[in-house]
């Protein structure tokens, strides 16, 4: 992984493609917040979770907007799982 981060990631242009393995510990998930607004979309079916603070674990299946300043994480499935983050 690149500077301690829990994914390897290629930009391109506005676009970053993040790659979490599904080896990665649990521990390395951590609960955080973005300094951005972004744009989350999963690029193929996982069963990876997504988690708003004080909400239930949702799947990653569609689109997810998260505002600056929102806490949230992902929980780890069972494969390696691929999204693209347009900032704004």
């Amino acid at each position: 992984m690149n500077n301690n981060l829990p994914f390897q990631e290629i930009i391109q242009e506005n676009i970053y493609i993040r790659t979490f393995s599904e080896s990665v510990p649990d521990e390395e998930l951590k609960w955080h917040r973005d300094h951005e607004d972004r744009l989350v979309i999963p690029t193929h079916e996982t069963d990876w979770l997504f988690q708003r603070d004080n909400e239930l674990p949702q799947k990653i299946n569609e689109e997810i907007q998260i505002k600056a300043g929102e806490w949230h994480r992902i929980i780890k499935g069972t494969s390696d799982l691929t999204l693209k983050i347009i900032k704004s």
